[in-house]
């Protein structure tokens, strides 16, 4: 198995190790959490950049590589809705988006066509990640139990985190409509 494939795998692993450090008390748990993320965030950058490098594109990177992506994504932002960090609605359309595209460039795939990752889906995926590492920065202060100036800080750092998600959504949703209008033709065809 090659490399890019093994960091896809790992990345798989690495979700559900971040998924039971996130719902963990205390600051510890809540830092490897954030450490855990941030090294599967890596691997997809990596998978895909050794996979082009190397010329190790295989048919399971294509279709796993994406699928792990969404899968670790997802996992953070629904953790911050149970964890009542986000708003419901607001996972609800990422995981639409998400989910669809997904299924979409799939599709595609079966019938011998590529559809490429397009400039606004990357905007997309670095912001979602910006944030997601943001809100697990806000859970490490949470977890400190701090008091006085701090807990007013934190509060308006909980209301900055509330506006990065709607940004989050915003272009989540103009990333999935640019995607489908720029495929349209290869979609409905």
């Amino acid at each position: 198995m090659s490399l890019p494939n093994r960091l896809t795998i790992v990345r798989i692993i690495l979700t559900f190790v971040f998924f039971f450090f996130a719902f963990q008390t205390g600051v510890i748990p809540k830092i490897i959490a954030f450490a855990v993320f941030l090294l599967a965030s890596l691997t997809d950058f990596y998978d895909g950049y050794y996979a082009k490098k190397y010329n190790l594109i295989s048919d399971f990177g294509k279709i796993m590589d994406p699928i792990a992506d969404k899968f670790l994504i997802l996992t953070a932002f629904f953790t911050f809705m149970v964890m009542h960090l986000i708003g419901g609605w607001m996972f609800i359309l990422i995981l639409v988006r998400e989910v669809g595209v997904t299924l979409i460039r799939l599709r595609a795939m079966r019938r011998g066509k590529v559809l490429a990752a397009e400039q606004a889906g990357k905007i997309k995926t670095v912001l979602q990640i910006t944030t997601i590492l943001t809100i697990l920065i806000f859970m490490i202060f949470a977890e400190m139990n701090l008091s006085g100036r701090w807990s007013t800080w934190l509060g308006q750092f909980y209301m900055g985190i509330y506006c990065l998600m709607f940004a989050v959504v915003a272009v989540t949703l103009f990333s999935g409509a640019s995607f489908l209008w720029n495929n349209r033709r290869s979609i409905y065809a």
